[in-house]
């Protein structure tokens, strides 16, 4: 939640359009060549087939030569994720294969948009003090989602799974391989039960499956994570610290664009934390945030603050929230209650709206299937996942180590074994990967909050420029000049400041999140360099007694207070 780097891998083709396919309209995010994007028109609800809603939809056609008759057809999770802006990347990843990434009916690609900014505003709200009411924010929505003729319980994952199959018959496919991750495997395993014939493999990366009690396992699969990322302890301690005494933290309400101060007790923390794991570079950071936290350094939480503004305008809330009422939350005791602001907002929500429990479907399916897990993963741990995926009659199950939710994104290796099964699914026989280094070590980050302060106010760094910029003259000046203790003083600084970019730059390729957390950890180190400049430039002001060496030492005395005092 806090940086989704890899997503922009997904836009990294040339944003061309080259319409194909039925009736192609504008697609809503940067596609490559060969992509159409288009609605399905379906009924609403399907025991009342009166009205009508349209599905978006993207297909990319492959230009390969040995181009395949069976394309991927692929889903986001959520509920209420966005799919079309992964093609570019999924294309990438099956360049044989035509791909389709089919949205969810009331997702912010399709019609009507099942959006709730009141539901969303109350989340945020939960952090502010007296908390919103989402329950009265949630019953607000649904009256006016009601006066434009939405009718909530047509928006439940037995219509989504009806959808997938009547896109197929659509575009006129024969067979095709659905890939579907997170809430979606769930719709994709209704759909292959639905559509038998239709459906050739099946990928289930981060499975969800029915029988889960999601809500009341949340804070246990919490805590397990932490105790895999080795913090248990710490974080234990953290959330009861601000439990007894709520963090002050200054945020800014995505939805309003006004800056408030949020109140954050120790399950708050752990609620935010619970959504920001699933991203693994998150996760990859997260024992560094908190042995910080642990240490009392609570301006940290600024990035999970954000965070969960952020968070709010990535799902379309309304649809979110009439999946989870009608599929989720009536098989969950919530007994006892749990303390994470999150789950207990999506009980109020339903609690508001009283939609008709689903029947359960205990799909399943004769196709062969392949089912991810990331050993980090919070929210479709492989304990659950495992079990599930070996009920069904011809899968595979395969844990990835290191990686969190989502394993296709984080893992490179993950991604060719899913090529590899879609391109032989009867026959394929798990192989395992490499558990990748960790990609960002004990040691590695040196834990500030400057960072993340620039990148939300880049004049910040304006001393530090300023050195580099002083710096760079006296080496020039020293240089013309013959002036040795004037070149290397100059010398030392633009070493400095050059080293310090190249290590900023090199950890942000690996993991763009860590710098929320903190520097590379041979910022350290490095500084002493900094030190000798400064030392060297007071020592050509004494041996040269030139006024603007005199400011060059000031201004590098000036650096080294800002440095230590608001930096380190």
């Amino acid at each position: 939640m806090i940086i989704r780097v890899v997503l922009a891998l997904a836009l990294s083709a040339p944003p061309v359009m080259t319409p194909a396919g039925p009736a192609p309209s504008a697609c809503p995010v940067p596609v490559p060549a060969r992509t159409s994007c288009a609605f399905l028109e379906v009924p609403e609800r399907r025991d009342a087939p009166e009205r009508k809603i349209q599905v978006g939809y993207a297909v990319h056609m492959s230009d390969a030569p040995g181009r395949r008759p069976d394309p991927i057809v692929y889903m986001s999770g959520g509920p209420g994720s966005a799919s079309a802006q992964l093609i570019g990347f999924l294309g990438q990843m099956f360049p044989d294969r035509d791909v389709v990434t089919i949205e969810q009916r009331g997702s912010r690609y399709s019609r009507p948009v099942l959006a709730c900014p009141e539901s969303a505003q109350a989340l945020l709200g939960r952090l502010r003090r007296p908390p919103a009411d989402v329950g009265a924010a949630a019953a607000r929505c649904r009256e006016r989602l009601g006066e434009q003729g939405v009718d909530l319980r047509g928006y439940n994952t037995k219509e989504i799974a009806a959808d997938v199959a009547a896109l197929r018959r659509e575009l006129g496919y024969d067979t095709w391989n659905l890939f579907g991750v997170s809430y979606s495997t769930r719709v994709m395993l209704d759909a292959a039960a639905a559509d038998p014939d239709g459906v050739r493999s099946l990928v289930l990366d981060s499975f969800l499956p029915e029988g889960v009690a999601w809500y009341d396992d949340r804070d246990r699969n919490l805590t397990d994570t932490m105790r895999r990322l080795g913090v248990a302890d710490r974080f234990a301690a953290v959330r009861e610290r601000l439990n007894r005494s709520p963090a002050l933290v200054p945020t800014t309400d995505p939805l309003l664009g006004r800056e408030f101060t949020a109140r954050m007790s120790g399950d708050d923390v752990a609620a935010i934390l619970a959504e920001a794991v699933q991203e693994s570079d998150v996760a990859a950071v997260a024992p560094a945030l908190v042995r910080a936290l642990a240490q009392g350094r609570d301006e940290l939480l600024t990035p999970l603050a954000d965070a969960a503004g952020g968070g709010l305008t990535s799902h379309e809330f309304g649809l979110y929230h009439a999946v989870q009422c009608q599929d989720e939350v009536p098989f969950n005791t919530f007994t006892p209650a749990s303390r994470l602001f999150t789950l207990n907002a999506d009980k109020a929500v339903c609690d508001a709206w009283q939609l008709p429990k689903a029947t359960p479907v205990n799909a399943t399916t004769r196709a062969p299937v392949y089912v991810l897990g990331g050993s980090d993963d919070p929210t479709t741990p492989p304990r659950t996942a495992r079990p599930a995926a070996e009920a069904l009659p011809a899968a595979r199950f395969q844990e990835f180590g290191g990686v969190s939710h989502a394993v296709f994104l984080a893992s490179a290796c993950a991604r060719a074994r899913i090529v590899a099964f879609v391109a032989d699914p009867a026959s394929y026989a798990v192989t395992a990967c490499p558990e990748d280094p960790p990609v960002v070590r004990t040691g590695d980050l040196h834990v500030t909050a400057a960072p993340y302060r620039i990148s939300r106010s880049p004049w910040l760094a304006a001393p530090f420029a300023l050195f580099a910029l002083v710096s760079l003259a006296q080496l020039v000046s020293g240089a013309l000049r013959g002036r040795s203790l004037r070149a290397f003083g100059g010398l030392a600084g633009v070493a400095f400041t050059g080293l310090i970019t190249e290590s900023v730059l090199t950890l942000a390729a690996r993991n763009e999140t860590a710098l929320a957390v903190g520097l590379p950890g041979l910022t350290g180190p490095y500084t002493w360099i900094a030190v000798a400049s400064v030392i060297l430039s007071a020592a050509a002001f004494l041996h040269e007694r030139k006024g603007r060496l005199l400011a060059a030492a000031v201004a590098g005395a000036g650096f080294l207070v800002w440095w230590f005092t608001w930096v380190l």
